[in-house]
């Protein structure tokens, strides 16, 4: 009944014209839009050194990290670096920021790294990144180093040299995969940002797929849904298959975007293609569970039903920065819940952790937040429907 019910769904499923259309045809739509748009832009908006200013204090020449890590990305000798650097008084930080002489500066406040900007941009946006991202192994350090110090006094240690700890932590942090790798002058491409968003919303498509396959089986959704609903037949086996079919049909999706965009466009993915394809795996599993949710807790037809999934994907993906990356960074500045929770969000901000970062931690939180995304909405789905009863059919 499995493979019946599987050969079914998926000749019902490229049967459907529309389906067709927003899963295989739209991608490649837009992509050859985004291609036209941006392709001739790219070059003259190609990433340069960004300057900013870091405001002098104590607390910043005892944080070593920090001071280190912004040194080596702001290192003259390398053609490459990142920024240019400056470091002055807050008061002359804030006259800098006004005459647009630097795109922000960072201050600490009780040890925690703050960015000042006066606007929001793809230069504003990187130096959050990277100012995330060395916060991030400063608190790497701070446990390593209070570690060793509980590993001490628990060994009866009464003369505990608490600077040569810290040494120590700070040394074995500096050598770990945490640091930053500064590609960006190389690679960034607003192209390659917008392909970025176009992954996660074709991602996410895979939702119309899922809710189509499983409204057949739903009894209130029409007349095979009542049959299937009164058939002495396994109903898990049924939406099991109903579901892997919608996968199956999602990924050829994907496959001829990638196929396309690679081979006809020219877009170069790098060399994490693989980890690419990976995400892109997890994304459209959590697109699929989406609209499995949408599918069977909404009471309505099948064409509100499709509104209000395509609607949800859209403004997911408007959050995550289709129409424009400063989105994105807006959101994680002011209302970062929404992005931690949004699918589209976490599919875009794991490819920028592949394009950026020379760590794959980043990247792999955001492959389990997926999947945790995708469990959730299945067992919503799983409880609505061991829910549904039907009293006439």
């Amino acid at each position: 009944m499995f493979i019946h019910n599987f050969k079914y769904t998926l000749k019902t499923l490229f049967g459907n014209k529309i389906l067709i259309f927003w899963t295989f045809a739209f991608p490649i739509i837009m992509a050859t839009f985004f291609n036209l748009a941006f392709s001739n832009i790219e070059n003259s908006e190609k990433l340069s050194i960004i300057d900013i200013a870091i405001v002098e204090s104590e607390e910043f020449k005892n944080n070593e990290i920090l001071k280190q890590s912004f040194e080596t990305l702001s290192d003259e000798e390398n053609e490459d670096r990142l920024f240019s650097l400056k470091y002055v008084e807050e008061t002359k930080a804030k006259e800098l920021l006004e005459n647009d002489e630097i795109t922000g500066y960072l201050k600490l406040e009780e040890n925690t790294p703050k960015i000042v900007i006066k606007s929001n941009g793809i230069n504003a946006t990187i130096l959050k990144y990277v100012t995330e991202e060395i916060n991030q192994t400063s608190k790497v350090v701070e446990d390593l180093a209070n570690g060793k110090i509980v590993e001490a006094h628990m060994q009866g240690k009464t003369q505990i040299d608490y600077e040569k700890i810290y040494k120590e932590a700070l040394e074995i942090a500096m050598k770990d995969d945490v640091k930053l790798k500064n590609i960006s002058n190389a690679n960034l491409s607003y192209t390659m940002i917008e392909f970025y968003t176009l992954i996660a919303m074709t991602c996410l498509y895979g939702g119309i797929l899922a809710m189509t396959a499983i409204n057949n089986s739903l009894a209130n959704m029409g007349n095979v849904g009542k049959r299937t609903a009164v058939a002495p037949i396994s109903k898990g086996k049924l939406i099991i298959s109903s579901v892997f079919a919608s996968y199956i049909t999602q990924l050829i999706g994907i496959s001829l975007l990638f196929i396309y965009t690679i081979f006809i466009l020219k877009v170069d993915y790098g060399n994490n293609l693989p980890l690419i394809v990976l995400l892109t795996l997890a994304g459209s599993l959590a697109g699929l569970s989406l609209g499995l949710v949408v599918a069977t807790t909404l009471k309505t037809n099948e064409n509100v039903k499709t509104g209000i999934l395509l609607a949800v994907t859209m403004f997911g993906c408007f959050l995550s920065g289709m129409m424009g990356i400063t989105m994105k960074y807006i959101v994680d500045k002011n209302v970062p819940i929404i992005n931690k929770l949004n699918p589209a969000s976490m599919i875009t901000d794991g490819l920028y952790s592949l394009y950026y970062y020379d760590t794959f931690s980043r990247y792999y939180i955001n492959v389990i937040s997926l999947l945790i995304f995708s469990s959730i909405m299945i067992a919503i789905s799983i409880i609505q429907l061991r829910k549904q009863k039907y009293e006439t059919l």
